[in-house]
């Protein structure tokens, strides 16, 4: 994780991609948001059969590939088991039907496949402070969600709408669980640097609180099997690992089992 510097997710993403590129050779990747196509040509330039889908696909500016039309709040035009790799960037925070959207994304991948999916971490501390205060997205710089703001695109057929749906570590988890998919890998990118300031008041707080929560919930169910357990020890490590609490984004792989 860095402390200072580029704070542009997409720079991130792109190096880990990167980093990443034999992965992607060969392999059917659906780029969804796709936007004006700049992930879809780091694909391509891997080796990838990188297929992109947009809900504006009029956006969409890279030469040689075909951008399509899809909304993630809809069933997608993609047929079942088809895709090795989804990428999803900066999209599910405008997605209303977030459940939905992840049992699409299930039924698309194959088996063992992979979704790379990054959003605005709303379980960085700073995050949940702004809902304390503003319920917004950052306190004093966004206002809260409101018909002005939050309605960034719209034609006849189709809006776009703004950060109203962000969501945080442990909503995603569940979510993917719900439509068949687990918890590969985290990556940790950039520290906020007032996440890290409220961390360093807060921490004994939240782990006190989440072990607190997790004994109880043991307690309560007496006589939870191994699986479950692990379900609660999951849930627990999330809530308390410090770098979820000061990273400015999520970027989560998840795969379908």
């Amino acid at each position: 994780m860095k402390l200072f510097g580029e704070k542009n997710i997409a720079t991130f993403v792109e190096s880990i991609l990167k980093s990443k590129k034999a992965e992607f050779q060969h392999k059917i990747v659906i780029d969804i948001p796709a936007g004006a196509g700049s992930q879809s040509a780091i694909f391509a330039e891997m080796g990838a059969r990188v297929e992109p889908y947009d809900l504006f696909p009029e956006f969409f500016v890279l030469k040689g590939i075909e951008c399509k039309k899809a909304d993630l709040n809809k069933n997608l035009p993609i047929k079942d088991d088809h895709a090795d790799f989804i990428h999803c960037q900066e999209g599910i925070e405008h997605v209303a039907d977030q459940l939905h959207m992840f049992m699409e994304f299930s039924r698309i991948l194959k088996k063992g496949g992979v979704l790379l999916l990054t959003t605005p971490n709303y379980s960085n501390l700073r995050s949940k402070l702004s809902y304390i205060l503003t319920e917004s997205e950052h306190f004093y710089k966004i206002m809260p969600p409101n018909k002005i703001d939050s309605v960034w695109h719209a034609d006849d057929n189709s809006v776009y709408f703004g950060h109203i749906f962000l969501i945080g570590i442990q909503k995603l988890r569940l979510l993917a669980r719900l439509s068949g998919l687990t918890i590969k890998k985290i990556h940790h990118l950039r520290i906020g640097h007032t996440a890290l300031l409220l961390l360093f008041f807060f921490y004994p707080f939240i782990l006190t609180v989440n072990i607190l929560a997790h004994r109880r919930a043991l307690r309560k169910a007496k006589n939870l099997d191994k699986e479950k357990k692990e379900i609660y020890r999951q849930v627990l490590a999330l809530g308390i690992d410090p770098r979820l609490l000061v990273d400015t984004h999520l970027f989560v792989e998840f795969e379908k089992v």
